[in-house]
């Protein structure tokens, strides 16, 4: 264990995570509730600081693995949105006047729709871990140090929820032939 995080390294921590985090984060939930999400990860680190133990992590993991942990508690329903967005968003691809521009749009919806069905179907592991990699642009190691699991799990699970999106991309591409 090493001593707690003084006051530079902590604004050097903020000023150099902040943004990738809020980013991350935006793409997960609204922008303001990511707003709320860096703060309240910032704060709890900061109350946690005594804990940081650079063995185990990161500090970018350390803070990402809070915020991840408060994103899953504000969002348990995220499976139930997504599926709800999807059911919306299919309304209105069907609703639109179709026109040879339009075409493509609808094309794109139906796939964004079943896309999202797909997101909303994977475990909430591999659905983490595919977010994590594809919008806050974490690597492996650095999944695997925000969820606490090997490094190895973590590639199977996004190897899983990658073949899965593949799976459903292909099988749209196989419809329209």
């Amino acid at each position: 264990m090493s001593r707690p995080l003084d006051r530079d390294t902590w604004v050097g921590l903020y000023d150099q995570h902040a943004r990738d985090l809020h980013r991350y984060l935006a793409l997960r939930v609204d922008a303001a509730i990511a707003d709320d999400l860096v703060s309240e990860a910032f704060l709890v680190a900061w109350e946690r600081r005594d804990t940081f133990d650079p063995a185990r992590a990161s500090l970018k993991a350390w803070v990402f693995g809070i915020a991840t942990n408060l994103l899953r508690q504000h969002v348990r329903s995220e499976g139930r949105r997504l599926r709800a967005w999807a059911r919306e968003h299919g309304r209105r691809a069907v609703a639109d006047h179709v026109d040879d521009r339009a075409a493509s749009v609808v094309d794109a919806k139906s796939l964004m729709n079943d896309l999202a069905e797909v997101l909303a179907d994977l475990r909430p592991e591999e659905r983490d871990v595919l977010l994590m990699t594809a919008w806050a642009d974490l690597s492996a190691a650095e999944v695997a140090e925000v969820t606490e699991t090997p490094v190895a799990t973590v590639r199977t699970r996004l190897f899983r929820a990658r073949a899965k999106l593949r799976a459903k991309i292909n099988g749209q591409e196989g419809d329209d032939a």
